[in-house]
């Protein structure tokens, strides 16, 4: 994959008020599906509102700490500990830096 030069942007949860990194990698994701508009939640927020909508097929969610940053973030399913998890930060760094991120890693949608 190409990096992007696209600069990250430090946003701000509406729900939980935490920061998180918009990075430019998602943001050409955005562009690339059409959408103008920047991500209100953070990734964990995203998440939980989703699986808390009326006929949500996401039965339960965990929070756990990221394997690259020890983060916490949350995950549509309960990790069993034999494949790693990370965060979007951390799935898109790795991405960028040109090691594709392995069949046994974890992560949410960025498009969420």
């Amino acid at each position: 994959m190409e990096k992007s030069n696209t600069a990250d942007k430090q946003l701000t949860c509406r729900d939980c008020r935490n920061t998180f990194v918009f990075s430019g990698a998602e943001q050409d994701f955005f562009k690339e599906k059409g959408l103008s508009n920047e991500p209100k939640r953070c990734p964990n927020c995203r998440l939980l509102s989703r699986s808390q909508r009326p006929g949500s097929v996401v039965q339960q969610t965990a929070e756990v700490p990221c394997s690259g940053c020890e983060r916490p973030t949350r995950v549509p399913f309960l990790p069993n500990g034999h494949k790693p998890v990370l965060c979007n930060s951390c799935f898109y760094k790795k991405k960028e830096a040109g090691s594709p991120p392995d069949d046994n890693d974890h992560v949410m949608s960025a498009a969420s």
